[in-house]
């Protein structure tokens, strides 16, 4: 039986406890509720006795059993690691790895790998997902931060949870975006004709984008963003929404004429409080050759 810590955000207040549960896990609402009849959810350290109970803020502690042993196997793939000590590790993500196992991705992730070049990661998040804290989409590339110890882990969620941990990507995306910055404010849910995407619902989770134009090359602009809160997908289907759909992301956008392998979207800098020392850590990672590539040809 794993012990998994969940931190709701302020925008997540309201929410039904089975509804962010089934998300957070990606589990069945009945799954859900079946574990909250057996007393295996906890809010705030109180046992928790009706599905419908909404969230607060604070902490959710979930007993959940994994459905099968551990089948993320340590392999030798190579992998970028931008500093690791004692409590964590941050690790240059490359464009086309997945982040952890998942159905039809059962190897070749970053935690494959992670478990053959670092050994020791935090099991908080359970067998599958070992030391992930949060995750970068397959083609997404740049830095993320893994925990090495369940301490570190509940510092590193709660950091997210609170926006301390700061978190910025670099994309080229379609268009002339008009405005030099600004903030994107749309609900996020999944798209109920297809659940491997998402949309902006009003009935969906709250999502913020802060942006900052950094070029403009008439169709196109490069843009710096930041992300408020994390939900999935977000800065692509943001981007999508104002009609900027990010160069190469053909699941939200359409083909590029670059000859791209995935989005020109990459997370850039990272910043957050170390565990143990309280010291502030900013970590940042230039953009990958094929990026600088397609700016080189942009560029008078």
């Amino acid at each position: 039986m794993k012990e998994l810590f969940y931190y709701p955000k302020i925008e997540d207040k309201g929410i039904r406890i089975d509804v962010y549960l089934s998300k957070e896990l990606s589990e069945t609402r009945s799954r859900i509720k079946t574990l909250i009849a057996s007393g295996k959810v906890f809010l705030n350290g109180e046992q928790v006795s009706k599905s419908g109970a909404e969230i607060k803020q604070g902490e959710i502690k979930v007993l959940f059993e994994a459905p099968r042993e551990l089948d993320a196997l340590p392999q030798d793939i190579p992998l970028e690691v931008v500093f690791q000590d004692k409590d964590i590790a941050v690790i240059n993500k490359p464009q086309g790895m997945v982040t952890h196992p998942a159905a039809g991705s059962p190897d070749n992730t970053l935690v494959n790998a992670a478990l053959f070049h670092i050994k020791d990661l935090s099991g908080i998040n359970g067998v599958f997902r070992p030391g992930i804290v949060h995750r970068l989409d397959k083609d997404t590339s740049g830095l993320l931060v893994i925990a090495k110890n369940n301490t570190a882990h509940l510092s590193l969620a709660r950091q997210i949870a609170d926006k301390t941990a700061e978190r910025y990507y670099i994309a080229l995306v379609e268009g002339n975006i008009k405005q030099d910055s600004g903030t994107i404010d749309m609900p996020l849910a999944r798209l109920k004709t297809d659940r491997k995407k998402m949309s902006v619902d009003e009935n969906g989770r709250r999502a913020v984008t802060g942006f900052k134009v950094i070029e403009r090359f008439g169709d196109y602009t490069l843009v710096e963003f930041k992300l408020q809160t994390g939900r999935t997908h977000q800065i692509r289907v943001h981007c999508k929404a104002l009609n900027h759909a990010v160069v190469g992301d053909i699941t939200y956008g359409r083909k590029d004429k670059f000859g791209l392998k995935g989005q020109l979207l990459h997370s850039y800098k990272l910043a957050l409080t170390h565990p143990s020392t309280g010291e502030r850590l900013v970590f940042e990672a230039p953009l990958p050759e094929y990026f600088e590539r397609v700016l080189a040809k942009l560029r008078p």
